[in-house]
């Protein structure tokens, strides 16, 4: 079924393509009930996100459907456009479904930031399972309420990987140019002294290898996909209880779509939706991480971790960035202090039972 799935986006001629599914509408009828829904992504199908995410859920919500949902997934923006026009892709009806990252465009989800800032994440469960929580009171009719949310979810710990000696201490910061994914890790990057680059995770092996970049901050397990261990020497990772950073993602479907579902192919969705995904989302991303960073140690790669007082330094030289964040929420109306309380509550929460 997934690799139908994949032939299919193979076939998909591109922006031509694209437009013809906006003309033809997004739910498209099989027979009676029966409906397609098409999701785009912006990853190679291998990567662990369609892999171990997207094609088990596509396939579970198949089989509970006895087959009236079918999905067919279009996997490296196979039906045209670039990763930051996914979530107008779906909002406007072009596609059924997406996923991607808020962060691909600054200020249309200011609130989902808050999982973003620096050192505030534990694990990827913990926080995933937060964010849903948060979601859903702060954020469902604010920053998504043109969106039927499936799930809310982010990445391990943030690592950065870079070409030669890399970044061994924060000291090193200054001399490099590194690949950033969203707006609050650019500024922390920033902050922290190297001069960030933004750029969605496709564009990471070229401009490694071209040189634009000098490295880049991805988790561990994203990083076989984009042949980061070979394109880079050192790998630097973050001790403590949180998170050096963390990205956010989402599965959003067109509201329409769901809305012209029949009520038993809605609870279908409704039954693979939620908290409990997004924390075994969550999860799941994190389990990836060892195998992704057994391919750098077995290439002989360089594993820095950074601890104790240098750790500490670091914490300090970020904390502008979250001060910085909450008055940028208050001069948009948001209280971004109470809302920062209510991320970090709900992780501790969640990190107590995990």
């Amino acid at each position: 079924m997934a690799t139908g799935r994949n032939r299919a986006a193979a076939r998909v001629a591109g922006a031509a393509a694209l437009a013809a599914l906006a003309m033809l509408g997004t739910v498209a009828a099989a027979s009676g009930q029966d409906v397609t829904l098409r999701l785009h992504q912006f990853l190679p199908p291998q990567s662990t996100v369609p892999a171990q995410l997207l094609e088990p859920w596509a396939e579970k919500i198949e089989a509970e459907s006895d087959g009236r949902i079918a999905i067919e997934i279009y996997s490296a923006m196979a039906l045209g456009g670039r990763p930051t026009e996914l979530v107008s892709q779906v909002r406007d009806g072009v596609v059924d479904l997406v996923y991607t990252l808020p962060g691909y465009t600054p200020g249309l989800f200011p609130r989902v930031e808050v999982f973003e800032l620096p050192f505030t994440g534990t694990s990827a469960e913990a926080t995933s399972r937060a964010f849903w929580e948060v979601f859903e009171t702060e954020m469902k009719d604010t920053d998504f309420r043109d969106y039927h949310m499936i799930a809310t979810w982010v990445h391990g710990p943030g690592v950065i990987h870079a070409k030669g000696e890399g970044v061994r201490s924060l000291d090193n910061m200054a001399r490099l140019k590194l690949r950033a994914p969203t707006r609050v890790t650019n500024k922390l990057l920033g902050e922290l002294g190297a001069t960030a680059i933004g750029m969605p995770v496709p564009a990471i092996p070229e401009s490694l290898s071209k040189g634009v970049i000098d490295g880049a901050v991805v988790p561990w397990e994203v990083t076989p996909s984009l042949r980061v261990a070979e394109l880079t020497e050192t790998h630097t990772e973050f001790g403590g209880e949180t998170m050096f950073y963390t990205a956010a993602f989402i599965l959003a479907m067109n509201k329409r779509s769901y809305e012209r579902l029949p009520d038993d192919l809605k609870a279908v969705i409704d039954a693979n939706s939620g908290g409990e995904l997004s924390g075994a989302w969550g999860a799941v991303m994190e389990q990836f991480d060892a195998p992704a960073r057994k391919i750098a140690t077995d290439r002989g790669n360089t594993i820095v971790r950074i601890e104790g007082e240098e750790l500490a330094r670091w914490q300090a030289a970020a904390a502008p960035v979250i001060d910085a964040w909450i008055a940028e929420m208050d001069e948009r109306g948001i209280d971004g202090a109470a809302l920062l309380e209510k991320a970090r509550s709900a992780i501790e929460k969640y990190s107590a039972t995990n």
